[in-house]
């Protein structure tokens, strides 16, 4: 959420900077509606001091023994005040929902350092890491290979739940379970974060205080019977483990990691990635998530970046980040770099990660703020979180940048402790 205080001030510039994502945002509606609430604010105010007022008189009078008649004008008139006051609160509260409301639905700004650009072919490539394979014989997808080593059984997962879910068999399930722990113990042995096992089901405001709600409601699975939705990633819990409180800055940056189950309807998606694992209603994901001084969050977003991009080195998978331009930014990010994988069978890098600075967005939404100092006011703190990694598209880099010939595939040796020793999967 941004500041109204800044919007008011800085009214052309941020509509400036907003505009950046892709087209003009009019900021007059908002600045209209939050003069109205302001007008409503000092109408109250001036309607209680005069009852407080009036109040202090009535009692004067009753001491003075003054006329039962004049006293009770004068408890007319406070009367009358205060039912002034309380239509003028009602209309205040409505007044203050939306101001709310329109704040909400307002993205964050772009970092100044953020391309220029409208769409991903305009992204920035930072970096490229590692020797994409060459094959002797055409690779094959990762769905069809998952099908031929019997570890991937898309057309039972379809029958057990539908469209764009995943059953994995043998080996494959032991690969992301694998992939999973290795993960996890790559970042919190080896990189320093604590690890979290949240709650996959959260309720509005935490949906609110990250910003999937209230904008992008229909790509949520809301559970019925109460307000509660699936997570679309472990961001949203693990970041609402601190919402409402105030963090000693000497605690920071907190670094947790967490992995969890996703849920995404991929609304609007349908015929893109129909096949195998790139774009499911369910997936396995590792997120890491960072509370940080606002002075000190880009750099740990580089730092995050380059925790993410450990997985893939560990790996040997080959990758490229991208810095994404302002029209491809998400909803609530000021920076993001893509990690993308290197993909045989579609000729092309994919997205495995998105590592993002918010910096004080979802601060604002979920009200989590730290302490700079002893006795120091609270200020808003920065948030940040990027995939470390996506487990199934890790797996879909795994099978087909290390397939051969034969139909095999190569464990690559960071995992070959977490697979039992495999050293390869071979068709059954």
């Amino acid at each position: 959420m941004l500041d109204i205080r800044r919007i008011r001030s800085e009214a052309e510039a941020l509509a400036r900077a907003l505009a950046r994502r892709g087209g003009p945002i009019d900021l007059a509606p908002l600045l209209e509606a939050d003069a109205r609430r302001r007008d409503l604010i000092q109408e109250v105010e001036s309607r209680v001091a005069d009852s407080r007022k009036r109040s202090k008189q009535i009692g004067e009078l009753k001491r003075k023994g003054a006329p039962e008649s004049e006293v009770r004008a004068f408890l007319a008139e406070n009367q009358r005040l205060a039912d002034e006051i309380k239509a003028r609160e009602g209309r205040l509260a409505e007044a203050e929902k939306q101001v709310e409301e329109m704040l909400l639905l307002l993205p964050n700004i772009p970092h100044p350092s953020t391309p220029e650009g409208r769409t991903p072919e305009e992204n920035e490539v930072v970096r490229t890491w590692g020797e994409r394979p060459a094959f002797g014989f055409a690779p094959k997808a990762h769905d069809e290979l998952g099908a031929a080593l019997g570890i991937l059984d898309m057309k039972r997962a379809a029958k057990i739940a539908g469209a764009r879910f995943a059953l994995y068999r043998g080996a494959g399930a032991l690969l992301e379970r694998a992939l999973i722990n290795f993960m996890l113990d790559l970042h919190t042995t080896g990189h320093g974060y604590t690890e979290w096992l949240p709650p996959f089901m959260v309720n509005r405001a935490a949906m609110t205080g990250t910003g999937q709600l209230p904008k992008f409601e229909q790509d949520l699975f809301r559970v019925d019977g109460g307000d509660y939705f699936l997570i679309p990633t472990a961001e949203v819990p693990v970041t609402n483990i601190h919402r409402e409180e105030v963090i000693e800055g000497a605690e920071l940056p907190l670094k947790y990691t967490a992995y969890t189950p996703c849920f995404r309807s991929e609304a609007g998606s349908y015929g893109q990635d129909t096949r195998g694992l790139i774009r499911l209603h369910q997936f396995n994901k590792v997120e890491l998530v960072k509370f940080a001084r606002p002075e000190t969050s880009y750099a740990e977003l580089e730092s995050l970046t380059r925790d993410a991009e450990a997985v893939l080195q560990r790996l040997g998978l080959p990758y490229r980040v991208a810095a994404l331009c302002a029209g491809d930014l998400g909803f609530a990010s000021a920076k993001t770099y893509d990690l993308e994988v290197w993909l045989p069978s579609q000729d092309a890098y994919r997205e495995i990660s998105s590592c993002s600075n918010f910096e004080d967005f979802q601060a604002r939404r979920a009200q989590i703020r730290f302490r700079p100092g002893p006795g120091a006011k609270p200020e808003f703190v920065h948030t940040l979180n990027g995939s470390g990694l996506a487990v199934g598209r890790t797996v879909v880099a795994i099978l087909e940048n290390f397939q051969r010939e034969d139909g095999s595939v190569v464990i690559p040796g960071a995992l070959r402790p977490y697979m039992r020793g495999m050293e390869a999967i071979r068709p059954r």
